[in-house]
């Protein structure tokens, strides 16, 4: 069983009372200590940001608000008044019920992330749920069925990048492997002061609009004179023929994005206090809509518990990357009396989100030096050779405003699709005109770190540490497997499956009702991507054999392979996208149907 400072209370709450309110609230929020302490709040302060009732329900509402990040007015849309929104906390068997209230002028929704609901429960118009009507209120309804570290965010039009996410925590039955003292949200984000749809425009136009960290002149001359002037030709051609760039890992960066923890900018400092020899539980979410973040808090340790909300065998690193959606809980064991900067740095390196773990309010500590940004190469991206696809000709509708918003509904679906056809494996497919190349040999990189985090001398954390400490439930042999490739032409800042966007595959791919089955993806694009499943889990054929962790986003590296597990016992449509906003808004986004149909026994 955790255990709970009484330092760390509230005036006014005993230990006592506290520990008799968990065990029959299922909804908290405001605990100093045990939730993140919310720095934007709404312009009128507490009073424009109504509170949840006690228990298992609760009262949200999305609407305009006006703040301030890092110094400047800002117009966020906002749940209860607050960035982000506020935090959901259930305990494990409770009946949630969340009474979610339209005050915009469109449509919205709530998506509960790598929380098991029913299909129409589950917030995604178009697939399972119609959306929530400017003026309306929406009664979502469902039983909790699991514990760990979650969390919501909108599933409409450009809703989730201007704000309407939030933090979600649901408390175990039964105790924790694992013993703590003091319990922290560290929710990571990124903001723009950009309108979300002028940035899709300025992708659509250029790609590379926000990378600022191309090679120059002087890096021609600098490769040249490390690896000669035959080599650095022949690669710089080469990227050139792919229409690419080695630099570009990530679409859109510090140029334009401010990177928040818990809606607070760098200078803003936010703190969680502790006092020396304390184990604290930090609660890691990455609600970011395009960013990645490599973690450290530089002179401690931390030791990763749960993945994606599930207990794993503890693994003691000084980093990890956590891609969009993905969620990681560590323990921190700060022994001496001062401040240690947690430092979140950009993928890319082209910005940070910072906070701080201090005995006192009003601490910081030193900033680490900020580190080059990374490149890829024909190597990282585990390729020996590229296939360059010929240039496609313009498609009607291929403008920046033609898949504004995540509002399926809205989307046609009007040609073929499907899984990858079995010869379509190894570099063999083009996958037609919405890829702009297919990796040639593919490989499984669990074992790797990913750019910039290689050969550092630090103890990274890597997919192939993952363990869970429960073994899976269903130890049934997949009887299919599915195979799909992760596509896209940067060029045109296309992205899809197979080289189909969401609107041009027709029907949605087939489970049958209780089967166990295998997906493998394939990424042929030099970008990684983090892909979400809703409503099942995926266990990440990782090599734990009976101990394969359990993940609702999987994080697929440039030119990997790798296989995922999934018992396909939840019934209805479900959403299976990257969890790169644009990359889902722009067509990597399919429909999983679960049925009594029986599929097709290889795809």
């Amino acid at each position: 069983m955790h255990r709970i400072n009484r330092s760390n209370l509230p005036n006014g709450i005993s230990r006592r009372r506290l520990l008799q309110a968990m065990a029959t609230m299922g909804l908290l929020t405001g605990l100093r200590g045990l939730v993140p302490a919310y720095a934007r709040q709404a312009a009128g302060g507490a009073a424009a940001a109504p509170r949840l009732a006690a228990g298992a329900a609760g009262d949200l509402i999305i609407a305009k608000a006006s703040f301030t990040i890092a110094g400047r007015g800002a117009a966020v849309t906002a749940i209860n008044g607050s960035l982000p929104g506020p935090l959901l906390r259930f305990r494990e068997s409770d009946t949630a019920t969340l009474r979610v209230t339209n005050r915009l002028d469109e449509d919205t929704s709530l998506h509960w992330h790598g929380v098991l609901v029913p299909a129409g429960m589950d917030g995604v118009p178009g697939v399972s749920f119609s959306g929530i009507k400017p003026g309306e209120t929406f009664t979502y309804r469902f039983s909790v069925r699991q514990s760990g570290t979650y969390w919501y965010h909108s599933h409409s039009g450009m809703q989730e990048p201007s704000g309407v996410y939030g933090p979600l925590i649901i408390d175990p039955a039964e105790p924790e492997p694992f013993a703590y003292d003091r319990d922290y949200v560290v929710m990571l984000s990124d903001w723009s002061f950009e309108d979300p749809y002028r940035i899709l425009a300025k992708l659509k136009q250029d790609s590379g609009y926000y990378n600022f960290q191309k090679r120059t002149l002087s890096d021609l001359f600098r490769d040249a004179a490390r690896q000669g002037w035959a080599a650095t030709v022949s690669d710089r051609l080469a990227w050139g023929r792919m229409r690419m760039d080695p630099t570009d890992i990530a679409d859109v960066t510090g140029y334009t994005y401010t990177y928040l923890i818990n809606g607070m900018a760098p200078a803003d400092n936010w703190t969680a206090l502790f006092a020396p020899g304390e184990r604290v539980r930090l609660r890691f979410i990455n609600g970011a809509a395009m960013s990645y973040f490599d973690v450290r808090i530089p002179g401690l340790k931390m030791t990763v518990v749960q993945a994606d909300g599930q207990n794993v065998h503890p693994v003691a690193v000084d980093e990890f990357r956590i891609a969009a959606g993905e969620t990681y809980d560590v323990i921190a064991e700060p022994r001496e009396d001062r401040a240690y900067t947690l430092f979140a740095e950009s993928m890319d390196r082209s910005g940070y989100a910072r906070g701080t773990l201090a005995p006192r309010e009003g601490m910081s500590g030193t900033l680490p030096d900020r580190r080059p940004r990374p490149l890829r190469s024909m190597a990282d991206m585990g390729m020996d050779s590229m296939r360059e696809m010929p240039p496609a000709a313009p498609e009607a509708g291929d403008v920046a405003d033609e898949m504004p918003g995540m509002d399926m509904s809205a989307m046609s679906q009007s040609t073929e699709g499907g899984g990858a056809d079995a010869a379509m494996i190894h570099g063999l497919d083009h996958h037609g005109p919405g890829n702009a190349m297919v990796a040639m040999i593919p490989r499984s990189r669990l074992d790797e770190p990913g750019d910039g985090l290689e050969h550092n001398g630090a103890r990274v954390l890597v997919y192939a540490d993952l363990r869970s400490v429960e073994p899976v439930y269903d130890k049934r042999m997949p009887g299919r497997e599915i195979e799909l490739h992760l596509t896209g032409n940067m060029e045109r800042y296309m992205w899809s499956f197979d080289g189909k966007r969401y609107d041009e595959a027709r029907e949605p791919i087939p489970f049958t009702r209780g089967e166990r089955l295998r997906i493998t993806l394939v990424n042929d694009t030099m970008m990684d991507h983090p892909i979400h499943l809703h409503g099942m889990w995926m266990e990440l054929d990782n090599g734990a054999g009976a101990h394969k962790p359990r993940k609702h986003t999987v994080n697929v590296k440039p030119g990997e392979r790798l296989s995922l597990v999934v018992t396909a016992d939840a019934p209805g449509k479900w959403a299976f996208h990257c969890h790169l906003f644009y990359h889902m808004v722009l067509g990597m986004f399919r429909v999983v149907s679960v049925s009594d149909q029986p599929a097709e026994p290889h795809i």
